[in-house]
């Protein structure tokens, strides 16, 4: 249970969030409680069309420009996500940690995208699945490409279905897959691999990605201020 002093805190957090739009740092300043703890307090407060006025009006005083304002938003809402990752991280999930470790090995580390490639359909149907049940994500909130070779042409849309069932997606989650060319050395070698070519799969979620970077960093032990800003 909250000792007095936290339950103060928090009271006075979320006043903060929701009648005056301070933002986690500002709150932070005034409380003296810590930046993850703050998030959780007041991750269901949303800052209302009023209060986005304020701040526009903010800018066209010239107190704050506007890209200053958006960008402020906008760092704030990423900041939120990495505490929410940092917070599920810290629950020792063991499927939410494998999850978080094979996006740090194989992901890319765009600040705004998930993109994930693989060409195993095991792993990418445990990613795939990963995504489901922590994010919440369905149907077509997940894309997928699939990356294929001359080879492949000849049985391109059986691939696409096969990735498609494999991964339980539905037709409007596939994009228009990519075919790499090669020459007759790398054709050798290939021989026999990757019979399914590569699967790259996508979300377009800033809040995905942010919270998937602070559950790494958390578990990780360590801060990359790069994946944030």
């Amino acid at each position: 249970m909250f000792s007095k002093v936290k339950t103060r805190e928090r009271e006075l957090a979320r006043r903060l969030r929701r009648d005056e739009a301070a933002s986690i740092n500002e709150i932070a300043r005034r409380t003296g409680a810590a930046l993850s703890s703050i998030s959780r307090w007041v991750r269901d407060i949303e800052l209302t069309d009023d209060q986005r006025d304020a701040l526009r009006a903010a800018a066209a005083n010239g107190l704050v420009k506007g890209s200053t304002m958006n960008a402020m938003l906008r760092r704030e809402a990423r900041v939120l996500a990495q505490e929410e990752g940092r917070r599920l991280a810290r629950t020792q999930d063991p499927e939410f940690v494998a999850g978080c470790m094979l996006y740090w090995a194989e992901g890319t580390k765009q600040r705004n995208q998930l993109q994930f490639s693989n060409a195993d359909p095991a792993m990418a149907r445990f990613f795939v699945d990963f995504l489901k049940k922590y994010f919440d994500l369905r149907g077509a909130d997940i894309r997928i490409t699939c990356q294929l070779y001359a080879d492949h042409l000849e049985t391109q849309e059986a691939i696409e279905r096969h990735w498609l069932a494999v991964l339980e997606l539905p037709p409007e989650s596939l994009r228009k897959s990519v075919v790499n060319a090669y020459s007759k050395a790398s054709k050798r070698k290939r021989i026999g691999n990757l019979p399914y070519g590569t699967c790259r799969i996508a979300v377009s979620r800033t809040w995905v990605i942010q919270a998937v970077f602070g559950a790494i960093q958390e578990i990780g032990g360590f801060d990359r201020p790069e994946w944030l800003d």
